[in-house]
This record gives structure tokens, C-alpha cells and sequence, in this order.
């Protein structure tokens, strides 16, 4: 239960200076992009469905990345990995390389 935080940046898609053209234009009120002579100006901003806009509830770090279990549970969890460990196939299907390897499982000890 190592699993790595990933987030979208909190900047991601509102990095434009936007603002709706209200009613009566005949579009969507969606933010369009301020300016004119480049091919982003008038063109919807902010919004999840626009081009170049945020995502609809952008992912957070603080997400529930790992769960609890019981340590009976934990154990079984170990020893069935160690059981499985002696099957090649196993193994192999994992993408280990034990075909030469004496014999498995490989039980290294001080």
C-alpha cells in the first residue's frame, strides 16, 4: 500500500484573464479569453468542458490512498505470497526471470 499522490496543478486552466460576454450575443455565457489578433482570443476559457480549461473536480493529494486492514489479515496476506512464491510460474508471469535459478523459492539467510 505504497501508491504515489498524484494532483492536477491548482493553476491548471484558469491561467487566462476571462470574462463572459453575458447575454444577447447569441452563445454560451462560458468565460471567453480577452484581446484579439491571435486565434485564443474569444475562445471559451475556464470551464471543464472548454479546450484548455481546468477538469471537472480536479484530483487532490489528500485523496484516500491507502486502507487499513486487520493484522490477521496482513499476516495471511504475507504468507500467501511467500507460498506463491514457490510456484515458477508464478513468478514468471510477474516477470521475474528464474530460469536460472537453482530453485525457488530463493531463501536467502545471514
Amino acid at each position: 500500500n505504497h501508491r504515489q499522490a498524484y494532483a492536477v496543478s491548482k493553476e491548471a486552466g484558469p491561467q487566462t484573464s476571462a470574462e463572459s460576454w453575458g447575454t444577447g450575443r447569441a452563445g454560451a455565457r462560458i468565460p471567453r479569453v480577452r484581446g484579439g489578433g491571435s486565434h485564443r482570443s474569444g475562445q471559451g476559457a475556464y470551464g471543464n468542458m472548454c479546450r484548455s480549461g481546468r477538469m471537472f473536480a480536479p484530483t487532490k493529494t489528500w485523496r484516500k490512498w491507502h486502507r487499513r486492514a486487520n493484522r490477521k489479515m496482513r499476516r495471511y496476506a504475507i504468507c500467501s505470497a511467500v507460498a506463491a512464491s514457490a510456484l515458477p510460474a508464478l513468478l514468471m508471469a510477474r516477470g521475474h526471470k528464474v530460469d536460472k535459478v537453482s530453485g525457488v523459492p530463493c531463501v536467502i539467510e545471514e
